[in-house]
């Protein structure tokens, strides 16, 4: 006869609302998003912290949600993708990806928003610079384009963020 292991019982803010799931303290954050609530959006990648699929926001800090312990997200406020637009209302760098193509087959997409969400919001209406931009998203990587079309989306999130932070 096995015995089921032991679960922890985990409280956090997720997407805006408060959590509570039980899991085993095994578990990734990435697997505890993924499984235990539903949100599918942040995608398995290498699971070793190299590619940025599965990046994820604490706290407004990207994280490689396949590196750390859900247990560490005890408390904290996690972002994932499904999170990042306001109700119907996209996220600036969520529109930008869909006007300039940012996208090509999207696995990696959702860890590129996260990773801009972050770096967009803490520019705090400044303009970026394009090397700024691409250091910021050296995490993540895309298999499918030159980074171009990432680098340019998130270049016009930050535009229209830093004219609407003007008034």
């Amino acid at each position: 006869m096995s015995v089921a292991p032991p679960k922890v019982l985990l409280a956090m803010h997720v997407n805006g609302a408060d959590v509570e799931c039980a899991f085993s303290p095994s578990k990734t954050l990435l697997e505890v998003v993924r499984e235990d609530l539903g949100l599918t959006g942040t995608k398995h990648g290498c699971e070793m912290g190299h590619c940025g699929a599965c990046t994820v926001l604490v706290d407004g800090v990207p994280v490689l949600s396949c590196l750390e312990l859900a247990v560490e997200a005890e408390g904290r406020e996690v972002t994932t993708v499904e999170g990042l637009a306001r109700g119907a209302e996209m996220h600036p760098v969520q529109a930008a990806f869909a006007e300039c193509g940012a996208a090509q087959c999207g696995y990696c997409t959702p860890g590129f928003l996260m990773s801009a969400a972050a770096l967009l919001d803490g520019a705090d209406g400044r303009t970026l610079t394009q090397p700024e931009i691409a250091e910021a998203l050296a995490g993540n990587l895309c298999r499918c384009t030159g980074y171009t079309k990432i680098i340019e989306a998130v270049a016009l999130a930050n535009g229209r963020m830093a004219e609407q932070s003007r008034g």
